[in-house]
């Protein structure tokens, strides 16, 4: 005979508390302390509660800034992918690790969100404040990050292969004949940057270059981009693979600047493939990510952890493509190579 199904009376009479208190647990409410907090859970898996997401429930999706283009389409596609599940995506643009992501997650946490979703936030960062940690693990709420797990933690992350980003950036360039290859790599201590340079120093090692060294570390800017591409192209870099589009774009600026042409004298490879970067002249060539698959393994792996069913542990990674436009070419330059 089939079992019938416990309901939330039952669980607040095991557990001596009113029925509304369970459905604040339940919810991830505020306003319920954590010794009943645990009171609650344990008379729900006593009783074997089947839990279900809740219909129109809230999650965070904390982002470094709309303003860069890949975290804007990022965001939204993890809006679309979450809504078949019943949930609603909140975007909190903010600086990874700083005084208002924490703010946004307290806040979000105070109007009961289910889930929160760190989107390349301070979870790509070596050393993250540990209230970050505390908030969430006190609250109950599930978490997942994208590209890099929240250090200390036990948070589920789903992320693009970076290291192998940056050989595919290195080995595409390298086939058409280019040695002095340079790397426009975002700041130290910032996980997928650091990612990157391992990669392109793996690659250019493997590849028999391995006394090539052209790394100069920047902000993921047109800004620093340009800066990075002035030292790069100063020590006889005839390619650059640019962390970032927006780094790309930079390098593109200063080459012209120094009066050489992209792709004739210097190569140009970015990364993302921003939504925009096959229209600008010439058309980018760059790394992009998989943001499709990124969105709907987000969306159906903080699903699967509301409901308590079994969630791959650890750090996926999601394979990145090349895609090959105007600003890479044959190695034709006419300065020497030494």
């Amino acid at each position: 005979m089939q079992q019938e199904k416990v309901g939330i009376t039952e669980v607040a009479e095991r557990a001596g508390v009113s029925v509304a208190t369970v459905s604040r647990v339940l919810n991830r409410k505020n306003g319920v302390s954590q010794k009943t907090r645990q009171v609650v859970e344990q008379a729900l898996d006593a009783l074997g509660y089947e839990r279900g997401v809740t219909t129109g429930g809230i999650v965070g999706v904390i982002t470094p800034g709309l303003s860069i283009p890949i975290f804007g389409v990022l965001a939204e596609k993890i809006g679309i992918a979450l809504a078949p599940h019943g949930l609603r995506a909140v975007i909190c643009p903010s600086l990874p690790g700083g005084v208002q992501e924490r703010d946004y997650l307290r806040s979000l946490l105070d109007l009961g969100a289910v889930g929160i979703v760190f989107c390349s936030a301070s979870n790509t960062l070596d050393v993250v404040e540990p209230e970050v940690l505390q908030l969430l693990e006190s609250r109950g709420v599930p978490y997942v990050c994208i590209n890099g797990r929240l250090a200390g933690g036990h948070s589920i992350a789903y992320s693009t292969d970076d290291g192998y980003a940056a050989e595919l950036s290195v080995r595409h360039l390298h086939q058409l004949g280019h040695r002095r290859i340079g790397m426009a790599a975002g700041p130290a201590g910032n996980r997928p940057a650091d990612r990157r340079v391992a990669g392109y120093r793996a690659a250019m090692a493997a590849l028999g270059l391995g006394g090539t060294d052209l790394v100069v570390r920047q902000s993921y800017t047109v800004e620093g981009g340009r800066f990075a591409a002035d030292q790069l192209i100063a020590g006889g870099a005839t390619a650059i693979v640019a962390c970032s589009d927006q780094m790309a774009l930079g390098a593109i600026r200063a080459a012209r600047r120094q009066g050489l042409a992209v792709p004739e004298d210097v190569s140009v490879i970015g990364y993302d493939d921003g939504p925009l970067m096959e229209f600008t002249d010439p058309p980018l060539t760059t790394v992009r990510q998989p943001v499709d698959r990124l969105a709907a393994a987000v969306a159906r792996g903080l699903a699967q952890l509301m409901t308590e069913r079994q969630v791959p542990t650890g750090e996926l990674m999601f394979q990145p493509e090349v895609v090959v436009r105007g600003t890479t070419a044959p190695h034709h330059d006419r300065r020497p190579l030494d």
